[in-house]
């Protein structure tokens, strides 16, 4: 086994602060991962109330359907009728009404859990960030620091 070498506040000041970038770096990373989460969910959840508010029209009444790029088409939303639904990788499948909205149903489910989840993972990277900034903070005023185990594994969980 060997000893670890001293090292000097200068030194670890300077492992801090990388340390601290890339806390800084992994919390945009999941921040960014966040937003993309909540804009499927949104879209997902529009896509189910849609679909659920169209079996409560009448048959015969005009609908608006977004396109995208604001441009829309003019329809008829006939009951029964069945859904086209995006499998993935470009695959869609023809799947009645009530099957869609339990297939939109279960993917907002595992989108709501990969929402807490990230939650949780952002949260303790700000812990992380806040208890490291302090640290360095204390430490660049001259204080001595103490280690905090928790700090020392970048890549987190």
């Amino acid at each position: 086994m060997s000893a670890r070498a001293p090292v000097s506040p200068e030194q670890q000041v300077q492992e801090d602060l990388m340390r601290l970038d890339a806390y800084r770096n992994q919390l945009n990373q999941l921040l960014q991962q966040h937003q993309l989460l909540s804009a499927s969910r949104a879209d997902h959840d529009r896509a189910r109330e849609t679909l659920e508010g169209l079996d409560r029209i009448e048959p015969t009444r005009e609908v608006v359907i977004p396109l995208g790029a604001e441009t829309y088409l003019r329809g008829t939303a006939a009951t029964g009728q069945p859904v086209l639904l995006g499998l993935g990788s470009g695959v869609v499948a023809e799947v009645d009404r009530a099957k869609a909205v339990e297939v939109l149903h279960e993917r907002l489910t595992r989108l709501d859990e990969a929402g807490r989840e990230l939650d949780g993972q952002i949260r303790t990277l700000e812990e992380r960030i806040e208890i490291l900034s302090q640290r360095i903070e204390s430490m660049s005023r001259g204080a001595s620091g103490v280690e905090d185990d928790n700090l020392s594994d970048v890549g987190g969980d």
